[in-house]
Order: C-alpha cells, then sequence, then structure tokens
C-alpha cells in the first residue's frame, strides 16, 4: 500500500494539521468567550477541528484502516462544509461570527471547500488494492 503522507500527502497532512490547530484553537477561544452568541456555529467549528484532527492522524499512520477512517473523515468534512455553508447562507443568525466551514468557508480563502475534494482525490488515487498500490 502507498504511503499516504508521501508525494502529494505531505502537503495534505500539513494543510489538515494546520487546519486542526487553527480550528481548534478560534472554535475554543469562541465557545470559551461568548458560547451563548451563537453556540451552534462554535460547536460545529469544534466538530470540523476533530475531523481535521482525525483526517491529519489517519493520513500520517496510513494503511488500510487508516487510508478508510480518512475517506470517512473527508467524506463527513465535504458534508460538513457543504451543509454549513448552506446554513451560513440560510440560517444567518446561527453565524453572526466566522467559523471554518461557515460561508463554504469564505473566512480562510474557501480551502474547506477545496480540502476535503483533494482530500479524496488522493485517497482514491492511493486505495487499496489499486494499480498503484504495489502491495
Amino acid at each position: 500500500m502507498r504511503d499516504l503522507a508521501s508525494g502529494p500527502g505531505r502537503v495534505l497532512v500539513f494543510v489538515y494539521g494546520v487546519f486542526a490547530v487553527a480550528a481548534t484553537g478560534r472554535s475554543l477561544v469562541q465557545l470559551g468567550a461568548h458560547a451563548d452568541r451563537a453556540p451552534v456555529a462554535y460547536s460545529l467549528s469544534l466538530f470540523a477541528a476533530v475531523v481535521y484532527l482525525v483526517a491529519t492522524t489517519c493520513l500520517l499512520l496510513g494503511g488500510r484502516r487508516g487510508w478508510w477512517v480518512a475517506a470517512v473523515a473527508c467524506s463527513v468534512e465535504l458534508a460538513g462544509v457543504l451543509v454549513v455553508g448552506v446554513l451560513s447562507y440560510a440560517v444567518t443568525e446561527w453565524f453572526p461570527d466566522r467559523t471554518v466551514w461557515s460561508h463554504f468557508g469564505r473566512g480562510y480563502a474557501f480551502l474547506p471547500l477545496v480540502l476535503p475534494f483533494a482530500g479524496l482525490a488522493w485517497l482514491r488515487a492511493t486505495r487499496p488494492g489499486s494499480r498503484t498500490d504495489p502491495g
């Protein structure tokens, strides 16, 4: 099985790691400072941080189980950024401040919208049993 953290996977691990730290820090500050202002948005931001942390860890660990858990994490991430992106425009009072997935990641240069597609593309290229899989 091809190492998930090699080649383009290194860039993904780095970006996921940065997002894990950034989303965790921002959501904890927002929840700690004024959780009553936007509890849904800030809680979803903390959930996003956990998803980023899981994806980072599984991309680093690799293996079949790591691949599968990373695939689930990237799929949850994609669904999350799409659902939260729509909700942040439809129910604006839930999102008075920017969060990692609100407005499709506009506050983060739309990278949260692009990242799960890149992650899933990399996982597809490195899937267990693929022709590029030497093992």
